[in-house]
């Protein structure tokens, strides 16, 4: 606790005592009971002092007295029972204390509210006077407010998980060292849950001996992995680590032979142990060059040996810590130490340095740059050619809280890290957490109709609607493939989605699907979707399939002229079926040069049709170019899947695909759908729809695009134009073996197409 703090509590002890005084008419016990609790507050026993402040508030609820003194002790322990007992204690009585802006400031502070802890620090600020040392402090905590609000306002894709409540407890846990195998975890616990086994740490009665703060003095413990998320019950190191006082740990390194510790040995000191067996020898102190007499805090040894980086008060000149590092000398002991420098040292404390297992980054918790309050972590890189480390950079909400964030070590492989924090939903005080990066997952699967639940749906387009942590909008798309109706995306995971599903342009529904936190780079997760869709003019039922080019290709393939001998034999069986021949292509060149392409891959099919036996008059030639992709063109095989000819029926307002196909001969059919496996009978119908004949048509395609069609006296010359539904137009004039095209997008955009259609 900084003396600025330290100040405000003496002050506040005071007045309390003299208000107790003051009231004569409150209970004997009372008194003594909020006696015995200033007691404890002023030792900054605060834990032992809430039993007793809630035993005055147990039979007096509005002692405006207790609840400020319990809020303010209940800030170690439950941060929202801290804010509730300080502002109601200040609305029972305005000026319980002096100091309640400041109080009030702390505590909005630790709860994440950044804009009223700073209205309460310049209140209380304004009650100050000119030359008041306490105004340079209240301008750093406004600061930190101010950062706060920015990083807390664009937070990082991180997921930070507490380890659990074998390993953290309602007391502080903090320094986590695993071990290479990411199977041993040695942890620092003020629970002295095991203290009693040893006797340098019992009173003579047998009591577990106590620190100053009236809390168990700290120990190293143990514990080994079950399981992901799985900790075996700790077992407290030996007596050996254990001293009178207060031993943390710091680092294993050496084949985890060796054990890195602290131990408050001449106001703290960094030591030694080896491992012997199952056990540890007694720790030895590190050289003069490191330890001295002021406070040295944490330490980290680099990979090679050669090298220690460690925190230190001994250079500063207000006791303040400062990384400093030594190097190994030729006699293997550490050489004299030297600052990291102003880069990384504030004139407020900067701690618990980490080094990467590359060297290149270095990890710290600091008080001092752009903290956004109490400890925050850091990161610097090395920058070779300066040789020095860079500035640092704070690594953001969630990683970093208000309140004190710090002790930051990566797991072995680098793939996550651990962290000690005191953060809201903890178990009581500091506890450990890991910290991993968001990662992306696999979702794949199908798109079925949801009348039968079994029948596919190709061409629909899914887009994943999302947001990053700090609220940047992502989106991820993809189309359910032709022969399969599969779809598969990569996203961000975490978070839900707004998922849109559309076909030909056309919108059929949103839904919402949540995507679990994935942590690792190989999970695929399977969504089906069911949707309110009937295909009326999918010529899949009569198997008139897609075709297919090379790249930059419009002559027919041999598998495509086997298709297209097919949808000739469908054309001729069925003479009240109109087509749409329509190009495609994929996007490796101008839109415009896709256009003529797609027109040419268009005519490709409408000529081997005409020269097989299908009147010219039944077909209409559109090219959609790179407009209309089946696939995102994101690969060789998703783009081949856009080098295409698709076959569409032309249907007059009303009519389903049924009402145009008869049975061979042209007789009447049985008008029927089909259902997966099931085929239900609905009816009888005798109406065709004739070829083209001289004169004019109007019909109307399943996406909404309007087709006009003129036909000469001698079926000579054809004229076609269409308007689609996003307002894109084509006039096509077909005239003695000769086509002649305009196409106007929605954007405006013009082509002309002239070609031999023989």
């Amino acid at each position: 606790m900084d003396n600025f703090v330290r100040r405000l509590l003496q002050a506040s002890v005071a007045m309390a005592l003299t208000a107790a005084v003051a009231q004569p008419s409150m209970a004997q016990g009372t008194r003594k009971q909020l006696k015995t609790a200033n007691k404890f507050f002023d030792q900054e026993n605060y834990r032992a002092a809430i039993p007793y402040y809630e035993q005055v508030l147990a039979k007096d609820p509005n002692n405006a007295l207790a609840l400020f003194r319990a809020g303010i002790s209940y800030m170690s322990f439950d941060k929202e029972k801290a804010s509730d007992y300080i502002y109601k204690a200040q609305k029972l009585k305005p000026k319980v204390s002096k100091d309640v802006e400041y109080w009030l400031g702390r505590v909005d502070h630790l709860n994440y509210n950044f804009d009223e802890a700073i209205a309460h620090f310049q209140a209380y600020n304004a009650t100050l006077k000119k030359k008041d040392t306490r105004k340079a402090q209240l301008a750093q905590l406004i600061q930190h407010a101010k950062n706060a609000k920015i990083q807390f306002n664009s937070p990082k894709d991180i997921f930070v998980k507490n380890l659990g409540p074998t390993v953290n407890t309602s007391y502080s846990e903090h320094s986590p060292v695993i071990s290479a195998d990411d199977k041993v975890l040695l942890f620092t616990s003020r629970s002295g849950e095991a203290r009693g086994a040893d006797p340098n740490n019992t009173t003579p009665s047998g009591k577990q001996k106590v620190a100053a703060d009236g809390e168990y003095y700290e120990d190293i413990y143990e514990s080994k992995r079950l399981g992901e998320d799985e900790w075996e019950k700790p077992r407290s190191l030996s007596g050996a680590l254990n001293g009178k006082g207060h031993d943390a740990s710091i680092q294993v390194f050496d084949n985890d032979t060796k054990l890195l510790m602290y131990r408050n040995d001449e106001n703290g000191d960094i030591f030694y142990s080896e491992k012997t067996g199952a056990d540890w020898s007694e720790p030895k102190k590190l050289n003069g060059n490191i330890n001295s007499k002021a406070f040295e805090s944490d330490a980290y040894i680099t990979p090679d040996g050669l090298t220690i980086y460690f925190s230190t008060s001994k250079y500063s000149e207000d006791n303040t810590l400062d990384i400093y590092y030594a190097t190994r000398q030729p006699g293997g002991d550490w050489g004299p130490a030297k600052s990291i420098g102003n880069q990384i040292n504030t004139k407020y404390d900067d701690d618990s340095p980490y080094i990467s297992r590359d060297g290149k980054t270095m990890y710290f918790a600091s008080r001092g740059h752009n903290t956004m309050g109490g400890y925050d972590i850091f990161k610097s890189s090395w920058d070779e050619a300066a040789r020095a480390w860079g500035r640092p950079e704070n690594m953001g909400y969630p990683v970093n809280t208000p309140d004190d964030d710090t002790y930051y070590r990566l797991s072995p492989d680098g793939s996550y890290a651990y962290l000690s924090s005191y953060r809201i939903g903890g178990y009581g005080e500091k506890d450990i957490y890991t910290i991993n990066y968001i990662k992306n997952v696999n979702i794949k699967g199908k798109v079925f109709s949801s009348r039968d639940s079994t029948t596919v749906i190709p061409g629909v387009e899914l887009v994943f609607n999302g947001q990053t942590a700090s609220k940047e909008v992502i989106s991820f798309r993809d189309v359910t493939k032709p022969d399969s109706g599969n779809y598969q995306v990569n996203v961000l995971s975490g978070r839900s989605y707004q998922v849109a599903l559309s076909k030909d342009g056309k919108n059929i529904t949103t839904e919402e699907f949540a995507v679990p936190v994935v942590t690792n780079d190989s999970t695929t997760i399977t969504k089906n979707f069911y949707i309110p869709y009937v295909d009326t003019t999918s010529l899949a039922g009569v198997n008139m399939k897609p075709i297919y080019f090379d790249t930059d290709k419009y002559n027919l393939r041999p598998e495509s002229v086997k298709q297209l001998n097919n949808v000739a034999g469908i054309m001729k069986s069925n003479p009240g079926l109109n087509i749409s021949i329509e190009g495609h292509c994929d996007s490796r060149n101008t839109d415009e040069y896709n256009m003529v392409l797609g027109q040419n891959r268009a005519n490709s099919a409408f000529n081997y049709l005409k020269k097989n036996g299908v009147g010219d008059t039944r077909m209409v030639t559109v090219s959609y170019g790179e407009r209309r992709p089946a696939a995102p063109n994101d690969s060789p095989e998703n783009m081949q899947l856009n080098r295409r000819v698709e076959f569409k029926p032309i249907l007059k307002e009303g009519q389903t695909i049924n009402d145009v196909m008869t049975a061979p001969g042209g007789g009447a059919s049985t008008n029927t759908t089909t259902t997966g496996t099931t085929t239900t009978t609905t009816g009888t119908s005798t109406r065709t729809t004739a070829p083209l004949q001289p004169g004019k048509t109007k019909a109307k395609t399943a996406d909404g695009t309007k087709v006009k069609t003129k036909v000469d006296e001698d079926s000579d010359k054809v004229k076609v134009k269409t308007k689609g539904a996003d307002d894109s137009k084509t006039k096509t004039t077909t005239k003695n073996g000769e086509l002649d095209g305009k196409a106007k997008d929605a954007a405006g955009d013009k082509t002309k197409v002239k070609t031999k259609t023989e």
